[in-house]
C-alpha cells in the first residue's frame, strides 16, 4: 500500500476547535506559542531546548506540511473556532501504515490550560484516525513524570499499556522513564 494514494481531509471540527493541517505562514503563530510556553514545555520537548526564531518556526511549518502531503508525519494545528487563535499542536506520528498504527503527540500554549481544549483536541484526532484512517492502534508516549499529558491519556480512555525505564535523558542528563498508553482495536477500542 502507498500511503501518497491516500485521501483524507486535512482539517476537521469538534465543538470549539478547528485542526488542521499545517499551511505556509503558521510559523509565526507556532513561534508565537512556544515563546508564550517555554518554561512549561522545555522538561518534556526536545524541540524548545533553543529557542526557535520566527524563521526556524516558519521552516519547521514548511517541512510539516511538505510531510503531511508525503504522509511521512502527520502534524495538526490546533485553533479555537471562536478567535481563530493557534491554541497548540498535536498531530500522527511514528506510524505503520501496514498495521495502521499511530502515536499522538501534543502540546498547549500555557494560557489556554485548563479549559480541556488539548482532552477535546486528542478525542478528535482519535475519531480522524479511526474514521478516516482505520487505525487500529493509537499511542500516546509521556515521560512519567508529565502529569499533564498523562491526565489528557487517561480522560480520552487510553490504557496504560506499561513503562520503558531509563529510556532517555532530562536536560539535567538523569535517566528518565516513558509511559505508554494505547487505545486498540478489538480491545475496549471505544471514545
Amino acid at each position: 500500500m502507498n500511503p501518497l494514494l491516500l485521501s483524507f481531509p486535512e482539517q476537521f471540527e469538534t465543538q470549539r476547535l478547528l485542526i488542521r493541517a499545517p499551511q505556509w505562514g503558521d510559523g509565526q503563530f507556532v513561534n508565537e506559542a512556544i515563546r508564550e510556553s517555554v518554561n512549561e514545555m522545555r522538561p518534556w520537548l526536545p524541540f524548545v531546548k533553543n529557542l526557535p526564531s520566527i524563521d526556524d518556526s516558519e521552516a519547521y511549518v514548511r517541512k510539516a506540511r511538505i510531510n503531511f502531503l508525503e504522509r511521512t508525519d502527520l502534524v495538526l494545528h490546533i485553533f479555537e473556532k471562536n478567535t481563530g487563535q493557534f491554541v497548540g499542536s498535536s498531530g500522527l506520528h511514528r506510524f505503520d501504515w501496514n498495521v495502521r498504527k499511530f502515536e499522538i503527540g501534543y502540546w498547549l500554549r500555557t494560557s489556554r490550560t485548563g479549559e480541556g481544549l488539548m482532552t477535546e483536541a486528542v478525542k478528535g484526532i482519535v475519531a480522524f484516525a479511526i474514521s478516516e484512517l482505520e487505525a487500529n492502534r493509537l499511542e500516546i508516549r509521556c515521560d512519567t513524570r508529565n502529569n499533564a499529558s498523562i491526565a489528557v491519556a487517561k480522560k480520552v480512555g487510553f490504557t496504560l499499556e506499561g513503562t520503558l525505564r531509563n529510556v532517555n535523558l532530562n536536560d539535567s542528563g538523569k535517566l528518565t522513564d516513558t509511559h505508554i498508553f494505547s487505545l486498540a482495536k478489538g480491545y475496549e477500542y471505544h471514545l
